[in-house]
């Protein structure tokens, strides 16, 4: 029989890829959304349903009386999300999928590389603890009622139209124009970075399959760059040879106090990780995506659509300011 699969997103950096997988798999793919998104349209086959993902009363009005087989939040990062996705899918599904986050793993990282018996604990980003929260309660449901979660932690996970860099599409351009281009640390740190297509791969893999239930998977590519590595393969894909200036994640946390969780929760720690779990239930997952391929492909589709760049002033302040320092220290 055909698997029946909600999606709650499904427009997303990683919810779009995998709705074309499980499209592609032969899947009967629903996705509930306020259809606000048009940067990653849906697949053709795809039924599409009208709801906020927030609001159970809406999501109960999109579905009406309706049963899926698994159900996947890419959207939930509250506590009180995860606590009305149960109440609204108790009984009406046999799989829920959870999309927590490998930054939730203990930071900074006692042992590498990271599994996911890696204790969580992350007191520098509320992002974190919030995933972790989220963990708590559906495993408390999976132990006191028989919730059936799966929870899936990535890491950083991007597609052609999403830069890792600081600054960035501008860096992009900074390279191109031979300005300095601002890095984290001293740009030796270890980095892990999976293209959505690949993620999707060993995430379709888990729909459907029971033996993932009461379980977590940790889902990255297994390759681990340095950071200065992510910033020169976004150059030779430029055309460019960056000029990188390396300042502290603690001063650009103090400077610009937007970018300091992410930095001081989990991009300033070395992360590798162990991915045998997922490939011991999907023996067929193999990231096809080199990160020089991806550099190649982000900076592609900013050559298409120069609109990708965001402008933010504020921060464009703020990196000359740290950028100066850098390079005006003694």
């Amino acid at each position: 029989m055909t698997l029946s699969v909600l999606f709650l997103g499904g427009t997303g950096t990683i919810s779009s890829w995998c709705a074309r997988r499980a499209v592609d798999a032969g899947i009967a793919l629903t996705v509930l959304n306020r259809g606000t998104t048009t940067r990653r349209p849906l697949p053709d086959g795809v039924e599409e349903l009208r709801g906020d993902a927030r609001d159970p009363e809406s999501v109960r009005a999109a579905i009406g009386d309706r049963r899926f087989d698994v159900v996947v939040d890419f959207v939930a990062f509250l506590p009180e999300h995860v606590a009305a996705d149960i109440e609204v899918f108790r009984g009406r599904t046999g799989q829920f999928i959870f999309i927590s986050s490998a930054s939730a793993y203990q930071k900074p990282v006692s042992r590498l590389p990271i599994t996911e018996s890696t204790p969580l604990h992350n007191p520098f980003w509320k992002y974190s603890r919030d995933k972790i929260a989220c963990e708590d309660l559906l495993i408390e449901a999976y132990r006191n009622e028989g919730f059936p979660a799966t929870i899936v932690r990535p890491s950083h996970t991007y597609d052609d139209l999403r830069t890792p860099l600081l600054g960035g599409h501008a860096d992009i351009d900074r390279m191109r124009a031979g300005r300095p281009v601002l890095v984290h640390g001293d740009g030796t740190s270890l980095w892990t970075l999976t293209h959505s297509s690949d993620f999707a791969v060993a995430f379709t893999g888990l729909l459907g399959d029971r033996r993932t239930v009461g379980d977590a998977f940790t889902i990255t590519s297994d390759e681990a760059l340095t950071w200065d590595q992510v910033y020169r393969a976004i150059g030779a894909a430029a055309g460019a040879e960056p000029d990188l200036v390396h300042v502290s994640s603690e001063t650009i946390a103090r400077y610009a106090p937007s970018h300091g969780p992410g930095l001081l929760g989990d991009k300033a720690h070395s992360v590798v990780f162990d991915n045998s779990k997922i490939k011991s239930v999907v023996p067929w997952y193999v990231c096809r995506v080199p990160y020089a391929e991806g550099a190649r492909r982000i900076v592609a589709a900013y050559d298409a659509d120069p609109s990708l760049a965001t402008p933010n002033q504020e921060f464009e302040d703020v990196y000359d300011t740290l950028v100066g320092l850098a390079t005006s220290a003694p």
